[in-house]
């Protein structure tokens, strides 16, 4: 089961909901105006070095929720199971991705500790009702996300690069985009970076870590943003001996409003 007809107009239970049943899809798009967010769970001899990690760097790592040790639940959508209502997931082991899965139940620990953090898809509501196109919604793609030559602020045994979300842009537009963005700095905020991919270090935006490659109009410009896989590029650097995290792009969409972490408009 894989196709949900208007996604965007789900309430996110409704959503939620359709994962547990078995649809795989990103969710960029899902319940539109409601917030996502990404998931890492560690053992909770680990979990101070996540949360350091986090604090240290917020911008990538922006910390919603923080659950008790074994807790599937969250604050953000009561109700909700963090083991089965996100699309996938992933399993590792000392670094290494394992199993990608649709429901990690089995794979459930009573010590796991889960963090939810700050998903840019959240703003992507913002930016498409002051007419800024989303090239890889229009093109039924996920976003394309990338590492690069940034590396974050160690902390603790995590330490690893930036990762960040492309989005093309009409020239035009970014000063808007930025704008919007900036006003929402739980969701990742403002960009990192505007123009030359080279900078950042990616050599070929039609080849992305993770995601979708995302097909640029004429004017389009590059803009990246800290993006919430950071903490699973730190995974495969720092290699603690388990973690469970959201497949890119499938995150948990919870029963907050976007406008709840847009600055001044609460």
């Amino acid at each position: 089961m894989t196709i949900v007809d208007e996604p965007g107009m789900l309430d996110p239970a409704r959503a939620r909901a359709s994962f547990r049943a078995g649809v795989q899809a990103p969710t960029t798009g899902w319940a539109a105006g409601y917030t996502q967010t990404n998931l890492i769970a560690v053992r909770k001899n680990w979990a101070y070095d996540v949360l350091l990690f986090c604090q240290r760097n917020e911008q990538p790592c922006p910390v919603l929720d923080v659950s008790d040790p074994g807790d599937p639940s969250t604050v953000l959508a009561p109700g909700a199971d963090l083991r089965r209502d996100l699309p996938r997931y992933r399993i590792w082991e000392n670094g290494r991705l394992r199993a990608e899965v649709t429901d990690a139940t089995r794979y459930w620990r009573s010590d796991l500790v889960a963090f939810s953090i700050g998903c840019s898809f959240s703003f992507e509501t913002a930016l498409a009702a002051e007419g800024i196109p989303l090239r890889h919604v229009e093109q039924g793609r996920n976003v394309a996300m990338y590492v690069t030559n940034r590396q974050c602020r160690p902390a603790g045994r995590l330490h690893g690069p930036m990762v960040v979300s492309m989005r093309q842009i009409p020239e035009h537009q970014v000063d808007d985009a930025i704008r919007i963005t900036s006003e929402m700095p739980a969701v990742h905020g403002a960009p990192v970076h505007v123009g030359d991919p080279g900078a950042l270090g990616i050599a070929d935006l039609g080849k992305p870590d993770f995601g979708d490659p995302v097909r640029a109009e004429p004017g389009d410009v590059p803009v990246f943003w800290a993006c919430g896989v950071t903490p699973q590029a730190a995974l495969m650097a720092s290699k603690p001996p388990f973690a469970i995290t959201h497949a890119p792009g499938h995150m948990l969409i919870t029963d907050r409003r976007d406008d709840e972490y847009r600055v001044g408009r609460r």
